[in-house]
């Protein structure tokens, strides 16, 4: 097949895809009982290199105590030293309802068996409240996610372990059994010195549910962590992240934050109303129901769609017949006495520019300009066209 056969098909495509919507037909999440329907990205809430503008400031987030920015890699909450802490918080509070929030974080260090504390992902009526939790204040408000990478205790699971704790601002986190008691959903994954990037998928549904996923083996493979229905956080709370070493160390990185507002979709209809509404059937205020009108839409494009590529594989065909029988002719070439412009003997203009022999007179022939130029003979003779362009006996 052809070079331009192919970019044909290439361009039906193209319009097969603005007509039909493929590309986005099918952007829906269903989380339990609910649908997200689409997202729409919080720019206030999202953070991403070179972090900061030209007065290293940010103009959405704070930094502080240890932290520091690489603005080429990432903002590195701790290094790789004992007793460090450091925090990113955001400036200003999270108005949506739901929302999801996913964070790329790097946990790094020795390849040793001894290393720590950890960091924290945190969604609380405060912040910039530095503390012994990980960074972070005891007491919060709200919805910690812990990455702890150190235990403090003899448990039945590994670590490094996810925690997801919720306090309600008077009681303490009961960091001695590292919340194994104020757990509302934990899974223990290895995300620390992984071969991918680390990432962390929370999304959140106002009284309905908490859902977190990580990944951490393979790119764009998440796994279940924990989900937390009928969960109900603080309205309007700030989003940080924090970090703490003690005797033992690793660094703790943030490399991205990007967050959304979660449109859901309509609570379904129920059954009887669904029957009502069957394609083509009118309702009370005379107007076709809504499946009526998209199968017609769907006609329409679909008409239009074949009518463009008709139209386009006739232009190729046409375009193609006039290539194979010497394109686009104004005269004939040569020395036909019917060329345009021709008298006896002159050459016109061909499908090239002028007619090869250019201007001829009769008697003698003699070399002039190449294809298309003057040419002189014994007699004058008209040249191009009716205007005539006289040669002389004498040769060029």
């Amino acid at each position: 097949m052809s070079t331009r056969t192919w970019t044909l098909l290439s361009i039906c495509l193209v319009l097969a895809q603005a007509f039909f919507g493929v590309v986005a037909a099918d952007d829906k999440t269903k989380l339990g009982n609910n649908t997200i329907e689409r997202t729409v990205q919080l720019r206030t809430h999202s953070i991403y290199a070179p972090y900061i503008d030209q007065d290293l400031q940010n103009r959405w987030w704070d930094f502080g105590a240890d932290a520091y920015i690489n603005t080429n890699k990432h903002i590195r909450l701790t290094q790789n030293k004992p007793h460090q802490m450091g925090w990113l918080w955001s400036r200003l509070a999270l108005t949506a309802s739901n929302y999801v929030i996913e964070v790329e974080f790097k946990v790094s260090g020795e390849p040793t068996h001894l290393f720590g504390d950890g960091m924290a992902m945190w969604i609380t009526k405060q912040r910039t409240q530095e503390g012994p939790i990980f960074g972070n204040q005891d007491k919060f408000e709200g919805l910690g996610i812990m990455l702890d990478t150190y235990a403090n205790a003899r448990h039945s699971y590994g670590f490094p372990r996810v925690i997801g704790v919720q306090l309600d601002g008077q009681t303490e986190y009961d960091w001695h059994n590292d919340g194994d008691s104020q757990s509302l959903g934990a899974c223990s994954v290895n995300f620390r010195r992984t071969n991918v990037a680390t990432k962390l998928k929370v999304t959140y549904v106002k009284g309905s549910f908490l859902d977190v996923k990580i990944q951490y083996k393979a790119w764009d493979e998440w796994t279940d962590c924990f989900n937390i229905p009928g969960i109900t956080l603080p309205t309007n709370p700030f989003i940080g992240f924090t970090a703490l070493t003690g005797d033992v160390s690793d660094a703790h990185d943030i490399i991205s934050v990007t967050s959304y507002s979660a449109i859901l979709s309509p609570p379904e209809a129920p059954l009887n109303t669904i029957k009502k509404n069957k394609i083509w059937q009118r309702n009370p205020y005379g107007t076709d129901g809504v499946q009526g009108s998209s199968w017609f839409a769907f006609l329409f494009k679909l008409a239009l769609f074949a009518g463009v590529c008709a139209g386009g594989w006739y232009g190729y065909l046409e375009y193609k017949r006039r290539q194979d029988y010497g394109g686009f002719n104004f005269g004939s070439g040569g020395g036909g006495a019917y060329a345009l412009g021709g008298g006896p003997g002159s050459a016109g203009i061909g499908s090239a520019g002028l007619g090869s022999g250019g201007l001829r007179s009769g008697g003698y022939p003699s070399p002039g300009l190449s294809s298309g130029g003057l040419r002189s003979g014994g007699f004058p003779s008209p040249g191009l066209g009716s205007a005539g362009m006289y040669a002389n006996s004498k040769r060029f």
